[in-house]
């Protein structure tokens, strides 16, 4: 069925009504303006915004997936704040050739996202756009002033931390994206067996709130703290800078799970280039006071990367035979790049 069978706000009105109230501080939902109640608890807002061809490609990203991982980007950012999300407002740009069905796919996977991270969804807007795809996420956190967490906050000396591991999104992106040239120069079906992991990092990846819990359990407070999403050395990077410091951080330290070595070594490309400049890993990289070594090192997710030093010594990766490399800010520029 095209859009245009039944009106914008006819299919506003079928997509709306598949979300539940979830959150007592939501006064009004689907206005003018969503209402939501204050409290003595800070609000924690930040927005995402992903554009068809930079950020996403639909040959390859089904609709229900992209929408369950522009949720999870808005809310990794809630994340990293050491913040609980708790609504989320989207806007979504689309042009004349996605159907009813593609939005109602779509937002299959906001809802799946919204039900993984007890989100409510309390604005929705839709716009034609002549370049197709344009989405926005908006999301909404709440956490006690004492809890919350800013990437100005790292010490000297403190250590450097990191949960799960990385490149493993990145690689997946490679893999899709060759398997997309051969399918457009051959017509020969792409091969995806094998490569499970690093597929379902990128194409499905997973906020980490589960730290959340796992601090609080451990009574660990991180000093500072950010998601990556563009790579683990732009977001150190970001830390140093807002918290005037700078880093050590040792190459072989950087997790990187067995399958995005495999997929590394097939494709010829370095691991440790992977996890620095990737991106989409949703990972928390945090710093913590040295008298916390002892708890962190007793977290299975945590690992311990480096350290934080004075500004004036920069921001370096160190190799196993002691060189010093400076780290450099190349960020991830996506399937673009």
């Amino acid at each position: 069925m095209d859009i245009s069978e039944i009106g914008k706000f006819a299919l506003l009105d079928r997509l709306n009504a598949g979300f539940e109230a979830r959150q007592q501080t939501s006064l009004k939902t689907f206005d003018d303006a969503a209402v939501i109640a204050a409290s003595n608890r800070p609000k924690q807002v930040c927005s995402v915004i992903l554009l068809e061809g930079i950020h996403f490609n639909l040959v390859y990203m089904p609709l229900k997936h992209l929408g369950c991982k522009a949720v999870t980007h808005a809310v990794s950012k809630i994340a990293a704040m050491n913040a609980l999300p708790r609504q989320i407002l989207v806007s979504l740009g689309i042009s004349s050739r996605f159907s009813v069905a593609d939005v109602e796919s779509f937002y299959e996977g906001i809802r799946a996202a919204c039900l993984m991270y007890e989100l409510e969804l309390v604005e929705n807007n839709l716009v034609a756009s002549m370049t197709g795809m344009t989405i926005s996420v908006t999301a909404v956190g709440e956490a006690s002033e004492e809890s919350l967490c800013y990437k100005s906050g790292a010490k000297v000396n403190d250590l450097v931390c990191i949960s799960g591991n990385l490149g493993a999104a990145y690689m997946g992106l490679q893999v899709l994206e060759r398997e997309r040239r051969i399918f457009e120069s051959s017509h020969t079906q792409p091969k995806l067996e094998g490569y499970d992991y690093v597929l379902q990092k990128q194409l499905h990846p997973q906020a980490r709130l589960d730290i959340l819990k796992i601090f609080e359990d451990n009574e660990i407070k991180p000093a500072s703290m950010t998601a990556i999403v563009d790579g683990l050395a732009s977001d150190m990077l970001h830390i140093c800078k807002q918290s005037d410091v700078g880093a050590r951080i040792y190459l072989e330290k950087i997790p990187i799970s067995s399958e995005t070595f495999a997929v590394c070594e097939e494709m010829n490309f370095d691991a440790v280039t992977a996890a620095l400049n990737g991106g989409d890993d949703f990972e928390l990289l945090f710093t913590v006071p040295v008298s916390l070594h002892e708890a962190i090192k007793g977290v299975p997710e945590f690992e311990i990367i480096g350290y934080t030093c004075d500004n004036s010594q920069g921001a370096c990766l160190v190799t196993p035979e002691g060189n010093e490399l400076k780290i450099k800010a190349q960020g991830w520029t996506s399937i673009s790049g």
